[in-house]
C-alpha cells in the first residue's frame, strides 16, 4: 500500500479480514526508516485484546477502512510485539514469515539482510 496517503489517517480506521470481518481498529502504523513508506500497523483486535501486526502492502485502503487479504486466525496469530517502540530486525522477518511474504527488495530483487530495514512507528491518537 505505498500511497501518499498520511499514515496518521490511518489510526482509528476500522481493520477487515479478506472476507470483509471487522478484525479491530488500527493503533498505529510503523514506517520503514529508510524510506519513510508505512509498511506495518498495528491492529487492536478487541478490548481486552492485543495488537496483530498485519502488512500495509498487498492490503488496501476501502471505503470502510482497511482491507488486510488474510483470514481472520492468522491475523489473530501473528506476533505480538507490543505497541509504541521500533520493530527490530528479527521482529520484521517474523512477520514476513508469518504471513508468507517475499522479503526481497523491490529495487534490487535480493533479500535484505536482517539489519537493513528499521521501522519507526506514527503512534495513535494518544500522542
Amino acid at each position: 500500500m505505498h500511497t501518499d496517503i498520511d499514515p496518521r489517517s490511518l489510526i482509528g480506521r476500522k481493520a477487515f479480514d479478506r472476507n470483509g470481518t471487522k478484525i479491530g481498529t488500527i493503533d498505529e502504523v510503523y514506517l520503514d526508516d529508510a524510506t519513510g513508506e508505512p509498511e506495518w500497523a498495528a491492529v487492536r483486535t478487541g478490548l481486552f485484546s492485543r495488537d496483530a501486526f498485519v502488512p500495509l502492502e498487498p492490503s488496501e485502503l476501502v471505503e470502510e477502512g482497511l482491507q488486510i487479504p488474510y483470514d481472520r486466525k492468522l491475523i489473530k496469530d501473528a506476533p505480538d510485539f507490543g505497541v509504541g517502540r521500533h520493530l527490530s530486525p528479527e521482529q520484521e522477518l517474523q512477520l514476513y514469515h508469518h504471513y508468507r511474504l517475499d522479503i526481497s527488495s523491490p529495487d534490487s530483487g535480493s533479500a535484505p539482510s536482517p539489519g537493513d530495514k528499521d521501522f519507526g512507528h506514527v503512534a495513535g491518537s494518544e500522542d
